[in-house]
């Protein structure tokens, strides 16, 4: 074979093998390129962050055991409790009274006034009208509970009996004040007898623990069977 042709022979086969090779490595870039985006679209697709949910708002929020006591009625008067009566201007008037057994209170010029079933307020409004009539033109009167009647404790407690009332007390309070609860006490029944009204009445119910006691209530823990 000639040299010149033999020549031109060697360089096409370089030629070719050098196409060869670029068209290989532009077929093994091209997916890694494809690879690389999708690798790039899938972690920003994973770095995408969920919005938070909203706080709960107050309304959604657990209510407190102290809501035994939200619809609570005001506090009524009755017998025992000890009473500041201020009628501004006069110091003969403006004393201590207690409410007798009677339900009323006895003061200077206008005598019995009635006191059980009131609030401190219709007390005071009450003794401002006995006044109002000949007495005092104008009068302005105060009435404030400067300490309350007694509660008491019946039945499985250590030390059942009277106890001076402490204000925003509940049933389990009561119980701790008389001594806790016996071996013997059913503690899941409690009961509260209460003064109903004006009248004298009496009002008895299953309460909780957390029950607020008030001023003249018997709280009644019974004796368990087993």
């Amino acid at each position: 074979m000639r040299p010149g042709r033999l020549l031109v022979m060697l360089m096409l086969a370089l030629a070719v093998s050098g196409c060869i090779q670029t068209a290989m490595q532009r077929a093994a870039v091209a997916p890694q390129s494809d690879l690389d985006s999708l690798m790039y679209q899938n972690r920003t697709a994973a770095t995408v962050v969920a919005p938070e949910p909203a706080p709960a708002t107050a309304a959604e929020a657990p209510a407190s055991a102290s809501a035994y006591a939200a619809d609570e009625p005001p506090y009524t008067l009755d017998s025992g409790d000890k009473l500041r009566v201020v009628v501004f201007g006069q110091d003969g008037l403006t004393n201590s009274y207690t409410v007798a057994a009677g339900g009323q209170i006895t003061m200077p010029l206008i005598g019995v006034v009635p006191a059980r079933g009131t609030t401190p307020e219709a007390l005071a409004r009450a003794v401002g009208d006995r006044l109002r009539r000949g007495y005092i033109r104008e009068p302005h009167v105060a009435i404030e509970v400067e300490s309350y009647r007694p509660f008491f404790v019946l039945g499985e407690v250590t030390f059942p009996g009277q106890y001076p009332y402490v204000p925003n007390m509940t049933v389990e309070t009561a119980v701790a004040i008389a001594g806790g609860f016996t071996p013997r006490a059913y503690r899941w029944d409690v009961h509260i007898d209460r003064p109903a009204g004006a009248g004298g009445g009496r009002s008895r119910g299953s309460v909780p623990l957390l029950t607020r006691v008030r001023p003249g209530d018997t709280v009644i823990i019974k004796e368990r069977w087993f």
